[in-house]
């Protein structure tokens, strides 16, 4: 009586590869003081900016082979602990960490967080076969999301934040107020409080106002204030700022808008 081999039942999970969107930390300190100083001044006054986002600690610049004397820190359970509820106070989810060295991977991996290398280069691709394939139709591209309208002024102490798309103000943005967006801001009405456009990092963002005169103007991080740094040709002025570089590094460029 010969054997035969007995049929399996499905699995009740299949394992897969899966690519996550998270956001990489790149660190150029291990100075945890300075890194809790400017992550307060940069978004201690939005507290809605993260929205408990996953992130990879990259150490590639602070350990790396390439650099001579690498910079010490991060090497122990403690300092890791401290730093991730530096980044859990802001929303922030740390789960992995890429780079370092032997020490900071393993003060890492005892509080929990995971290991992961730089991703790997692209595959070359293989030569077409001589097999005749029928063409699979192209998904089509999903539109972006619209713009967020408001069209209620925006009061002191409020903050509107247009996560993924453009945000449209119709109305007054008051002086200590804040609108953040990840792509371009536009104000139909005076621009008196604060202006964040390209907040994920959007270099090619813009702000519009039919009137300008803000706090605060910040795009991709590069920002200026207007008690100090707005140029006088567009204060209270229908203008637009983008980022150009000039001869001291990225800045903010103002243009008049053509009435």
């Amino acid at each position: 009586m010969t054997k035969t081999d007995s049929v399996r039942a499905p699995l009740g999970f299949d394992i897969k590869s899966s690519n996550l969107p998270l956001v990489a930390l790149v660190l150029r300190t291990t100075d945890l003081n300075r890194l809790n100083i400017e992550f307060q001044e940069r978004f201690g006054g939005m507290p809605g900016f993260f929205d408990q986002d996953g992130v990879i600690i990259d150490l590639s610049n602070v350990c790396s082979p390439g650099r001579e004397e690498p910079v010490p820190g991060l090497e122990t359970s403690l300092e890791f602990v401290v730093l991730n509820d530096m980044l859990r106070t802001h929303h922030l989810r740390p789960v992995a960490v890429r780079g370092g060295n032997d020490k900071q991977i393993a003060a890492a991996l005892s509080t929990g967080l995971v290991h992961t290398h730089a991703p790997l280069p692209p595959r070359k691709q293989q030569a077409p076969t001589q097999m005749v394939e029928q063409e699979r139709p192209q998904a089509l591209p999903q539109p972006p999301a619209g713009a967020l309208v408001i069209d209620r002024q925006v009061r002191c102490g409020q903050q509107i934040y247009a996560r993924g798309r453009d945000l449209v103000v119709m109305a007054m943005v008051n002086p200590g107020a804040e609108i953040v967006s990840d792509g371009h801001i536009h104000v139909y009405a005076p621009l008196r409080g604060k202006a964040i456009a390209g907040a994920k990092g959007n270099g090619d963002a813009r702000i519009f106002s039919l009137n300008m005169a803000p706090e605060l103007l910040s795009i991709a991080g590069t920002y200026c204030t207007g008690d100090a740094r707005l140029p006088m040709m567009v204060r209270g002025k229908a203008a637009q700022f983008s980022v150009k570089v000039g001869s001291f590094g990225r800045e903010l460029s103002a243009v008049l808008i053509n009435e």
